[in-house]
């Protein structure tokens, strides 16, 4: 069974919101990991020159003040030469033309700065142990919703921790081994029809959960999640 490592590390958290910065950090750190908080992106820019080697993720508030948007992860990868993973606050996201951009650019994925402090380390896990996850390539929402699964004869229940297009991640400390073949069932929030969908485990760790990436959803479903997942990215923004 697949388990991230334990080995503490160092997270750059970007955000000119206390409340934000504070929230990321104290989750991290009560983890074991190193959490540097930067309000600027002078500051932020600072960082990276100084600690290039010791980084090993950044999270960035992509409307810090004075900060181009976009250009600011330009700045970043002239410094880095792509080799820092970057994760956007998705709430700072503008349209889809800065998603497309922040691709091109290498970025990593996107998180909730509103995430729940329980859901913080689940999001950023698969992007601080990359050789322990399967990274799905599509905005990931938190969600906190009961889903049903089944692996052979044994039918189990638990809930939700994110969901994108094309997979969605399970909170349990009984996960199943990485590649197991498994079928859920689950309703989105405000919806009264069930989605039914099957796939494969792609990462597996005790303290956090399991990962689902879907191999089997009907056209309609797939619609219902595409819709909400859209829906849900490109809300609550920033002004």
């Amino acid at each position: 069974m697949a388990s991230t490592s334990v080995s503490a590390k160092t997270i750059v958290v970007a955000d000119d919101t206390a409340f934000v910065r504070d929230r990321f950090r104290s989750a991290l750190e009560s983890a074991g990991h190193k959490a540097v908080a930067v309000k600027s992106a002078a500051e932020l820019l600072a960082r990276v020159r100084a600690d290039l080697g010791v980084i090993d993720l950044i999270v960035l508030d992509l409307r810090l003040p004075h900060a181009p948007g976009v250009e600011l992860v330009r700045a970043i990868r002239k410094l880095d030469e792509g080799r820092l993973p970057i994760l956007i606050f998705s709430g700072t996201i503008a349209s889809a033309d800065e998603v497309r951009e922040l691709a091109a650019l290498g970025v990593a994925g996107y998180v909730n700065e509103y995430s729940a402090v329980q859901h913080i380390l689940p999001s950023l896990a698969p992007h601080l142990f990359p050789d322990s996850f399967n990274r799905r390539g599509s905005p990931r929402v938190v969600l906190g919703i009961p889903i049903q699964y089944r692996f052979g004869n044994t039918i189990a229940a638990a809930l939700t921790l994110n969901l994108s297009h094309g997979g969605i991640a399970i909170r349990t400390t009984s996960p199943l081994d990485a590649g197991a073949k498994i079928k859920v069932r689950f309703r989105m929030p405000g919806s009264r029809r069930d989605i039914d969908a099957e796939g494969r485990i792609a990462w597996s760790d005790r303290r956090v959960g399991m990962g689902i990436q879907f191999e089997a959803v009907d056209g309609a479903n797939q619609a219902i999640i595409d819709e909400f997942v859209d829906a849900h990215f490109f809300s609550n923004r920033k002004a």
